[in-house]
């Protein structure tokens, strides 16, 4: 059986991806790959999303490109004298025998890769359907909405939304006026460990393969 893909994006950066990523990845015991890590001196969101994993199904796949600068792709790896390429991307996706291969984005859609291209293009390229990442703050209506508008003008597939952290109550709000599916919340902790994914993973699982 092909493995199905599912790439994370979310709607700014900071929204807790990497949390969702392995949530998404522990509820269905998928493989995770993010193909492109900027930023090294805090670790990686592969290394945090492996050390939140309890299931002894998953790989976590090497990147296709990790740049050093924590800053926007394009820029990081500019510093290195690196131009990002969709095709190596392409040929880096890790060919596995798990059913699902779950595939975190560098921040949001608009997220250039070079000065041409952005993550929506890495996307729409790998032709992989995504689950958007909302964190609920003020000003995060309207990130999802822009979020969502997006991803119709590049006629991406979207699975659903996972919410993280409360704020309000417009969840079902943004999944209304959005017309993507609500998937589940996470909701805020100080600390994330491998325990407080399993509880969510477990939450979430059902919901989670109605909708694949």
């Amino acid at each position: 059986m092909a493995t199905k893909p599912i790439f994370i994006t979310g709607i700014g950066t900071g929204v807790g991806k990497s949390l969702v990523s392995a949530i998404i990845t522990e509820a269905l015991q998928a493989d995770y790959w993010k193909p492109i890590q900027a930023g090294l001196d805090d670790g990686t969101d592969a290394t945090t999303v492996q050390q939140y994993i309890s299931n002894s199904n998953t790989t976590v796949h090497q990147e296709a490109y990790q740049l050093k600068m924590p800053a926007s792709p394009h820029i990081a790896a500019a510093a290195e004298n690196i131009v990002l390429e969709i095709n190596t991307i392409q040929k880096a996706m890790p060919v596995t025998n798990n059913l699902f291969l779950v595939m975190e984005g560098a921040g949001g859609l608009m997220v250039p890769i070079n000065q041409h291209q952005f993550i929506a293009d890495v996307i729409k390229t790998l032709n992989v359907p995504v689950i958007l990442v909302s964190r609920n703050y003020l000003g995060s209506i309207n990130h999802s909405l822009l979020t969502a508008m997006v991803c119709k003008q590049y006629n991406i597939p979207v699975i659903g939304w996972v919410f993280n952290d409360h704020y309000l109550h417009y969840e079902q709000e943004i999944v209304n006026w959005s017309g993507f599916p609500y998937i589940g919340s996470i909701p805020f902790t100080e600390q994330p460990n491998r325990q407080f994914v399993k509880e969510q993973a477990t939450k979430i699982k059902e919901r989670l393969i109605e909708l694949l």
